[in-house]
This record gives structure tokens, C-alpha cells and sequence, in this order.
């Protein structure tokens, strides 16, 4: 079945707005991951543990927008698709909260976590020389890249926020209020 025909298959024009913003959330949410793993990998630009939270609402997005997607596309009834895409919309709004809390970190706005942003001591077992080459610390305080002013987080944020202006479109074109 091509892609016209299963947005076809969803009736009326709300359905295909829908369709297509929850699909849109899938495929930004899997090229931001795409983009993230690509700073670690290629890059070598190391994710700090509040960086790695972030990741969460994408893995999410990804699965579960393409899930709402297929429940539009075999017709799924609007009041089994608006609370999933509530839902949507909300973990992306969380997601965009933690940015900019993490933004805000590596800006000295507030303290971060101490587990990325306090002192680190823990002499364990073995000497001290032993466990500084054992451990790689990434600071959630400190920005490892910067483009246009912005770091990582602070595109995480406004990536969340366009995800969740999408998903909330997708929620009015079944609830009627837009096309």
C-alpha cells in the first residue's frame, strides 16, 4: 500500500493532518537520535547523564508516534487517537523542560545534578591514580559545542517544542479546530 493510499484510507481532512504531524514527530524524533549518536560516534562529543535523559522522549516519539500513525491510517477512531497524541505532546513538552533546565545548567543559571555538576570523589577500591584513569566524568555544567550561541541542550529544547507544536496540531485537526 503506498503512502497516498493509507492517508487516503483516513477520512477527511483532520485524519490527514493527524496522520501526517504524527508521522512528522516520528521521523524528527528518529533524526534527532540519528544526530545525537552521531556527535557521540563520530564526533566524539560525549553525552553527560542529563544529555542521556533527554534521549528518552525520543525513543519514545519514534515507536509510538509510528503506532498512532498506523491506528490513523487503519481508521482508529478520533477518541483513541487524541489521548495517545496528548500523551505525545506531553512527554515532548517534558522533554523540552528538562533542555532548557540543562541549558540553563551550562548557562550558571542554577545548579545542575551533583552526579554531573558537583565535585567528584569517590576513592573506592584501588589507589586514587588507579580510578582517575578508570573514570570519565562528562560535566552536565560544561558545553562540549556551541552553534549559533546554542548548545546541544538548548537545541533539544527547541527540537522538543517543535515536536510538541506538531503533535498539538495533529490534536486540533481531529478535534476539528484546524486543517
Amino acid at each position: 500500500m503506498t503512502l497516498d493510499a493509507v492517508v487516503k484510507s483516513a477520512s477527511g481532512v483532520g485524519r490527514k493532518t493527524a496522520f501526517a504531524a504524527t508521522l512528522a514527530v516520528a521521523f524528527i524524533a528518529a533524526a534527532t537520535i540519528a544526530g545525537a549518536w552521531f556527535f557521540q560516534i563520530v564526533l566524539e562529543i560525549l553525552p553527560c547523564p542529563l544529555c542521556l535523559e533527554q534521549r528518552y522522549a525520543y525513543y519514545f516519539a519514534v515507536p509510538f508516534g509510528l503506532l498512532v500513525a498506523y491506528a490513523l491510517a487503519k481508521g482508529a477512531p478520533r477518541c483513541l487517537i487524541i489521548p495517545p497524541l496528548a500523551v505525545l505532546t506531553l512527554v515532548v513538552l517534558v522533554n523540552a523542560g528538562l533542555g532548557a533546565y540543562h541549558a540553563g545548567v551550562e548557562w550558571g543559571f542554577w545548579l545542575g545534578p551533583t552526579e554531573c555538576s558537583g565535585t567528584v570523589l569517590d576513592l573506592g577500591k584501588g589507589s586514587l591514580l588507579e580510578n582517575l584513569d578508570r573514570v570519565k566524568v562528562v560535566r552536565c555544567d560544561q558545553v562540549q559545542w556551541r552553534f549559533l550561541g546554542l548548545s546541544l541542550a538548548g537545541y533539544n529544547a527547541l527540537i522538543s517544542l517543535l515536536m510538541a507544536a506538531i503533535s498539538g496540531w495533529g490534536i486540533a485537526a481531529l478535534a476539528g479546530k484546524v486543517r
